[in-house]
């Protein structure tokens, strides 16, 4: 059985845009795949963070991942800084890597050049990434469009390692959903749906009320033409609710589009609002079961030990080869 690894980094709370994005294909890849999930909180820490936020914002994840259809007998779940390996293998990992590499990464890119304080862990941390993948064999990588170079860096990376001292790594694939990878802001629905958005109104949280789940969706963004169709370019607020409702209905674009063709903006985002707040309603009272018992810690337990065990075996493979032994 093919091999798929993923991580979603605890530096926000996690949205509609995280669940279909990410989450639920995770659902649906743990049946095909033997599946690896960690929470990449070191990654976190690139900006300045709130340890008591952090810390609680990662158990929430967790549980939120759980609730979400995340099935801890399918998956090996477990937090990136329990596992000592990542960062050990990620600093080998940077000797092998050139700086015109790194420079190029997109964060590193944007933040540098507004002129804003950066910290070196911006800089490297795709490195780290690399090291999260490549220490655990994954065949696949499931990121969104924006976060390609990522798993591109970590292919350069582990062929300049096999090619310098023999087949270390397994050269991994990025796995790109063709729907749903990107779902947009409902305020401004040419920016992508973030969990670090200033913009309260155009982010739907996955613990958002009811009511404010339909205040937020009857407020979205739309235009003046009044005809519902998808035209991502011309009406980007309109088929990013088409989107919203296909992914969480399983319909295709064409089914939503023939569904709501009659449809004036203000039923559409009627219907739009009861499927989301059907869909995070079962999701929320299954969080609230998970957060108040013991599941949690039996979780990321059981995934720290097997996960460890993994990494140790390829970190010391690389370290002997590198020449860092007696």
């Amino acid at each position: 059985m093919k091999r798929i690894l993923t991580g979603l980094k605890p530096s926000g709370e996690l949205t509609l845009g995280s669940l279909i994005g990410a989450i639920k294909q995770c659902v649906s890849y743990q049946k095909d795949y033997e599946s690896i999930i960690f929470v990449p909180d070191l990654h976190a820490i690139t900006v300045e963070q709130d340890p008591k936020e952090l810390k609680m914002r990662i158990k929430k994840n967790v549980a939120l991942y759980l609730a979400c259809g995340i099935d801890p007998e399918k998956n090996i779940i477990f937090l990136q800084s329990e596992n000592v390996y990542h960062a050990n293998l990620s600093w080998i990992l940077e000797c092998n890597t050139y700086m015109g590499e790194a420079s190029r990464m997109t964060q590193f890119k944007d933040k540098s050049s507004k002129k804003e304080n950066v910290s070196v862990g911006l800089f490297t941390y795709p490195i780290l990434m690399a090291a999260d993948i490549l220490l655990y064999d994954a065949d696949y990588v499931p990121v969104g469009i924006d976060q390609k170079q990522h798993v591109e860096l970590a292919r350069d990376i582990a062929n300049r390692i096999n090619n310098r001292y023999g087949n270390i790594f397994k050269v991994p694939e990025p796995l790109i959903p063709e729907v749903g990878a990107k779902i947009m802001d409902l305020q401004e629905p040419t920016k992508k749906m973030s969990k670090s958005s200033d913009n309260y109104k155009g982010t739907i949280l996955l613990l958002d009320s009811e009511k404010d789940i339909r205040k937020k969706i009857a407020s979205a963004v739309t235009d003046s033409e009044g005809k519902v169709y998808f035209d991502k370019e011309n009406k980007p607020g309109i088929s990013n609710l088409l989107t919203i409702y296909s992914c969480l209905s399983n319909l295709s674009i064409e089914e939503v589009e023939d569904k709501f063709k009659d449809y004036n903006y203000g039923n559409l985002k009627k219907e739009v609002a009861d499927i989301v707040v059907e869909k995070l309603t079962e999701i929320q009272t299954k969080y609230e079961n998970i957060i108040n018992s013991n599941m949690i810690d039996e979780v990321l337990d059981k995934g720290k030990n097997l996960s460890i065990k993994m990494a140790q075996a390829k970190y010391e493979k690389l370290k002997e080869k590198v020449g860092l032994t007696r």
